[in-house]
């Protein structure tokens, strides 16, 4: 039985299609945004999760198409944000709500000129999915769903939907410093992992880049503590280590993306520090050296 908002989620990665299928248990409708106009008007989205696959059924949709709009979450690469919302920001109410789900910091000001004084939210999680085809993905681990507004607002009742769904989800009320944790942590792996085309476990293993990790974090330190972002600056050696720990066998984002010859959010992620570096005036040499490799692979 449906009772809860009507969500249209853009972007049918990994993430996206997770996040839909979550909300359609909790009782929501929701329509997928495609970048490709679709042959149906709905489809199902299949999770594998444990050797089982369940189904979920979805509208779906495209920006060219979409109407009336009042909860959307915006699930795309972080460079694709303000393209994707051009398209799509004309058919927001006026009070309907924005919710980012995008690795990196720095796009939700972009497109800040697009909305209408539309109240916006971020999301970060650390639940794991992985794409397998279309509309099919692998529900690979489970994790904590933070929520929270970046302006002060406060909690808004379409929270319930998210709390009905099967996610453990929670309101944070300062969810800038849970986005700078987890960018500040990509910063110290993804980059690296991309340049030198390696999982995440190396960075451990291999001695020169264990020490190209140090040194990474250590600049990343100063940052977070001039930014006030002090317990990411107290913490980061220890958390960088646990997730490449826990996530030996991975492939970062940015290295699937580098193989595949995509663009990837290093201008989201490690720019973004360094933006935040060169306005406190901090030298960080070794970010600033990955950043200009990434780029240039990039380019």
């Amino acid at each position: 039985m449906l009772n809860g908002n009507h969500w249209h989620v853009l972007g049918a990665g990994s993430m996206g299609c997770l996040f839909a299928s979550q909300l359609t248990t909790a009782g929501c409708s929701v329509t997928l945004v495609l970048r490709e106009k679709p042959k149906t008007q709905s489809g199902f989205i299949t999770v594998d999760t444990d050797g089982v696959s369940s189904q979920y059924e979805v509208e779906l949709d495209h920006a060219s198409n979409v109407r009336d709009i009042t909860h959307l979450l915006v699930t795309t690469k972080a460079q694709d944000v303000e393209t994707a919302m051009r398209g799509i920001s004309t058919q927001l109410r006026k009070s309907a709500c924005v919710l980012f789900a995008t690795n990196g910091m720095g796009y939700a000001e972009q497109v800040k000129t697009q909305l209408k004084g539309n109240p916006t939210y971020h999301v970060t999680s650390t639940e794991g999915a992985y794409r397998i085809g279309p509309l099919h993905i692998c529900h690979a681990g489970h994790g904590l769903t933070r929520i929270g507004s970046a302006d002060g607002l406060h909690a808004p009742r379409w929270l319930g939907d998210w709390h009905k769904s099967p996610l453990q989800c929670r309101w944070e009320e300062n969810i800038n410093a849970a986005l700078w944790h987890k960018l500040a942590i990509n910063c110290a792996i993804n980059p690296l992992t991309a340049i030198h085309q390696c999982h995440n476990g190396e960075l451990a293993t291999n001695r020169e880049l264990a020490a190209q990790v140090k040194q990474l974090c250590d600049e990343i330190a100063k940052v977070s503590l001039g930014a006030g972002f002090n317990e990411t600056a107290a913490s980061i050696h220890a958390d960088v280590a646990a997730v490449i720990a826990g996530t030996a066998d991975n492939r970062s984002s940015m290295l699937q993306d580098i193989i595949a010859e995509r663009e990837t959010e290093i201008d989201f992620i490690t720019g973004h520090l360094l933006r935040t570096a060169e306005r406190l005036v901090i030298d960080a040499p070794h970010n600033r050296k990955l950043f200009n490799q990434v780029v240039s692979h990039d380019h």
